[in-house]
């Protein structure tokens, strides 16, 4: 990333359904993971890239490696709530990502990951080149 320069986050909506919820009707905490996860995966396909089609072209995937999780305040049933996903930087077979989840003005939750691209039998491989120029206001493929 280059000094002084915040990269652009992508913006995924995402809207509270009764199965995301529990007896109370707050969201359950997991489901702050699979909101998170969708959001990954519209960013990377609006990129230009299909994780099916990587794995069936490239033999490559990827895993979360680490993932520390900050819960502020509860989302609850019916709430609209964006994530908001940067990617901060990359080397070699690994991608460092933020994600905050809100509702409006709202912080409901922040995420930090280390996501490593891995081969079939579950090997790091390095990023390819076309995943990391797909990022470039974040990422350089000199990372």
């Amino acid at each position: 990333m280059r000094e002084g320069t915040t990269p652009a986050a992508h913006v995924f909506p995402v809207r509270v359904y009764y199965e995301d919820t529990d007896a109370g009707g707050v969201v359950y905490h997991a489901n702050y993971l699979r909101f998170a996860e969708r959001a990954r995966t519209e960013m990377l396909r609006e990129a230009g890239i299909v994780h099916s089609a990587l794995m069936a072209r490239d033999g490559l995937g990827f895993i979360v490696r680490r993932c520390a999780v900050d819960f502020l305040k509860p989302a609850r049933l019916d709430d609209a709530l964006e994530v908001h996903t940067r990617v901060l930087g990359a080397t070699g077979a690994r991608l460092e990502a933020e994600q905050t989840i809100r509702r409006g003005a709202e912080d409901m939750a922040r995420l930090v990951l280390e996501i490593a691209c891995v081969d079939r039998e579950g090997r790091p491989q390095r990023l390819p080149n076309r995943l990391l120029t797909a990022f470039p206001a974040a990422i350089s493929p000199s990372s």
